[in-house]
């Protein structure tokens, strides 16, 4: 495999994987706060939900901008891979928001923000690190294992 560093080839394809990265982001978070703010559900269950939500929109990007090159494997076969380490991704998140959002959100509320307001900072703080993260592991092990035929 090339060289991100000194391989310009490679630096296109690490861009245009955080541009798709940046834009599932967005996802997440639009449905994170759907979820969690208006339906109800507690931030977990919400993560996890938006998080599958963002994969199935990185994986089709990915796909077909990132690595159009990429078709050397089946489909199915290529989302099942990117799909497993997206879950390995989603083990990782899950205790990061669980253990960072109270404390987030015992802080924000210390700095004269509602409680309810210190709440939502909270989960989106832990939902950002997190994501910040996992984005890491998805480029690298995706790289190397989902897209290794480029």
């Amino acid at each position: 495999m090339k060289n991100l560093i000194t391989n310009p080839e490679e630096r296109i394809r690490f861009v245009r994987f955080s541009i798709v990265g940046a834009i599932g982001t967005v996802v997440d978070f639009a449905a994170y706060n759907f979820l969690n703010l208006i339906i109800g559900l507690t931030p977990v269950l919400s993560q996890a939900f938006s998080f599958a939500l963002a994969v199935i929109n990185n994986f089709t990007w990915n796909r077909h901008w990132t690595y159009p090159d990429s078709r050397s494997k089946v489909l199915h076969h290529q989302m099942a891979q990117f799909g497993l380490i997206n879950v390995i991704g989603l083990v990782i998140r899950t205790p990061i928001i669980g253990g960072l959002e109270r404390p987030f959100g015992i802080l924000i509320g210390r700095l004269g923000f509602r409680p309810d307001a210190a709440t939502i900072a909270g989960h989106n703080i832990a939902l950002a690190i997190a994501i910040g993260i996992v984005m890491l592991w998805n480029y690298f092990a995706n790289r190397y294992w989902t897209y290794n035929d480029v």
